[in-house]
């Protein structure tokens, strides 16, 4: 579980705890930050500690684009003050000796919340939400893929002739993944010790494919939990000489990664979605929420999907979707109803891949579904068979220049995060694009080498 300042003091003092992990999210939903001196953090470091600005401003790679509005080599890259949120110390029980906390991004002059922190931009619909008098209740689910080799060794091979660490689809398969419990076994308890209420962890549909499941909980502490399990997942991955990888597509004749978003709203302690005389138990909250959700996909895309490569994901027959129909248990929609007639009652959005920010995910859902609700929107009717089919099926974008169109141009999206987030992440999504437009693939030098 996580602890409190003062059990983490009496565990510094006793020499249980020499390190303390102060971890911000950036923009792509990994762990930044410092390791301090577990005395230092006790006596200061609880008050605020310091980073550069570019942390909220760089790619997958850590350069520096320029474009940014919030900071520049112009502006001379600048401080932020990360104040640690002492609600979210845990213990790190794979790494010898060490607690972390998560930390809240501030300006450094006004010490208001940096308005484009994945934190912030979650927090900033957590409280309209509120003010509409509702809470969100949240779970994703993580894919990803284990590799026979380290990270070390697949980068020395210049990331060539990929072995996943099974040979076969491993989907729900106890033998194979039996094999592969040095790895999921320490992922599982060291995550249940951190305080993560993991449920389980299963073969998913291709080699060497795994899923994490963590039980559903208020959508901030969702976010915290997936953010810092597929942390450990990479970490202990690497510990026991594999690499894990989180990226949607890794081989084009491969199954994909998703992360699948669960989400319901909840006022005095009721599922709000739930109602016992609406159709298949959905509430008329529920059903303008889910219209809102399906309006406004296209506006909310690069936040499911944020880099090029997320794009290969969605195809015919993959489990990817590839329209914004709604659908009854229905795999093939990207959203799908589930827990029908009951008080569990809740949607699940398929968009999304292994790849995408989860409080930037969970923000853009959140704001979309709100729409739906101050619009009264209208659900049309579930989609029933083969949603790949279903020629009148709105189709998402295919390409992160569409989303990246489709963000600019959502009033939605500028009402709810700010002109100046949605400038924000339209530039850290143009500059991906950006950087593959201009690489020459193997694909290009096989295909046309000596027939061009």
């Amino acid at each position: 579980m996580t602890m409190s300042f003062e059990d983490l003091k009496s565990k510094v003092a006793s020499g249980e705890v020499d390190t303390v992990l102060a971890c911000l999210i950036d923009m792509q939903g990994r762990l930044m930050g410092k390791r301090l001196v577990a005395q230092y953090f006790i006596d200061s470091g609880h008050e605020e500690t310091h980073c550069c600005n570019y942390l909220l401003a760089t790619d997958l790679e850590m350069a520096t684009p320029d474009g940014y509005a919030s900071t520049s080599w112009q502006s001379g890259y600048g401080d932020y003050i990360m104040k640690p949120d002492l609600t979210t110390i845990r213990m790190m029980p794979w790494l010898e000796g060490t607690a972390m906390v998560l930390c809240d991004v501030l300006d450094h002059n006004t010490h208001q919340p940096v308005p484009h922190s994945p934190r912030a931009v979650l927090r900033k619909q957590l409280d309209r939400l509120e003010a509409l008098g509702f809470s969100a209740t949240m779970a994703t689910e993580l894919e990803f893929f284990l590799f026979a080799k380290s990270y070390d060794e697949i980068r020395a091979e210049g990331f060539r002739d990929l072995q996943p660490i099974s040979a076969y689809n491993e989907d729900y398969h106890i033998l194979q993944t039996t094999k592969e419990e040095h790895v999921m076994r320490p992922i599982r308890n060291h995550l249940y010790a951190a305080g993560l209420p993991i449920e389980g962890s299963k073969g998913e549909a291709e080699a060497g494919q795994e899923e994490l499941n963590i039980k559903y909980a208020e959508a901030m502490l969702c976010a915290d939990h997936h953010t810092i399990a597929k942390h450990a997942v990479k970490e202990i991955a690497w510990q026991q000489g594999h690499a894990a990888s989180f990226l949607p597509k890794w081989h084009k004749d491969r199954v994909g990664s998703a992360s699948h978003v669960h989400q319901s709203l909840w006022k005095d302690g009721e599922n709000a979605f739930y109602d016992a005389d609406g159709e298949y138990g959905m509430s008329d909250l529920m059903r303008h929420y889910m219209a809102g959700m399906i309006k406004y996909s296209s506006d909310m895309m690069v936040f499911l999907a944020p880099y090029v490569n997320s794009y290969k994901r969605f195809q015919k027959g993959s489990f990817a979707p590839t329209g914004t129909v709604w659908s009854i248990d229905n795999r093939t929609a990207g959203f799908r109803l589930c827990g029908e007639g009951s008080k569990a009652i809740r949607v699940e959005c398929r968009v999304g891949g292994a790849d995408l920010n989860p409080y930037l995910a969970q923000a853009a859902q959140l704001a979309a579904g709100i729409a739906g609700i101050e619009e009264k929107l209208e659900l049309a009717p579930p989609q029933a068979g083969d949603a790949y089919q279903d020629p009148n099926a709105k189709k998402l974008p295919a390409n992160l220049r569409e989303s990246m169109a489709a963000l600019m141009g959502s009033d939605m999206l500028k009402s709810a995060f700010g002109v100046d987030v949605v400038a924000h992440y339209h530039r850290c999504a143009e500059w991906e694009q950006e950087e593959f437009d201009a690489v020459v693939t193997d694909y290009e030098i096989a295909r046309g080498f000596e027939k061009a």
